[in-house]
């Protein structure tokens, strides 16, 4: 059990990033599809470093995961709604439920359990409002423990940056 609690502490740890770490970092974040040798271009580390120190980063946890980060608009996802979700009842048990109805669902794309105010904030990119309601019905209605639901929807996208600061 002990080794397990430590598994677990490390798991949740900050990794100690050095000034290699953070240029690899901060290249791979604008552009993960750059080939092994590109990036150890890039970054001023021979091939091997470059892969050693990505190869790292990937097992350790910082990188969580390489994706291709798409135009909503372009897809059909025209409508970005930011939601507010207030449950009637705040045990855990029913706080990880609705988490997990939140996260099964395709047109949540970003779930946050949040304090004070409402106990959830979700981003939800739909492709129009009746794609809304659909889900607003699904995740919201059908949830008798949802005590209040405020939407705020996006009329233009200012800022789209999934980039952290290294």
């Amino acid at each position: 059990m002990k080794l397990l609690e430590n598994l677990v502490h490390m798991s949740n740890s900050i990794v100690a990033l050095d000034d290699v770490d953070r240029r690899l970092l901060r290249l791979l974040q604008v552009d993960c599809s750059r080939s092994n040798l590109e990036l150890a271009a890039a970054a001023h580390v021979s091939p091997a470093t470059g892969l050693r120190r990505v190869k790292r980063l990937v097992d350790e946890g910082v990188i969580e995961r390489r994706v291709a980060v798409l135009d909503p608009e372009r897809i059909g996802a025209g409508l970005t709604v930011l939601a507010e979700v207030t449950l009637d009842r705040q045990g855990d048990e029913h706080l990880v439920a609705f988490e997990a109805r939140a996260v099964a669902e395709a047109g949540v794309q970003q779930c946050y359990r949040v304090s004070p105010g409402p106990d959830f904030v979700l981003v939800l990119w739909v492709p129009d409002m009746a794609g809304y309601q659909a889900l607003v019905q699904r995740l919201f209605t059908e949830d008798a423990n949802v005590r209040n639901v405020k939407a705020y929807f996006s009329i233009k996208r200012g800022k789209f940056e999934p980039a952290i600061a290294v």
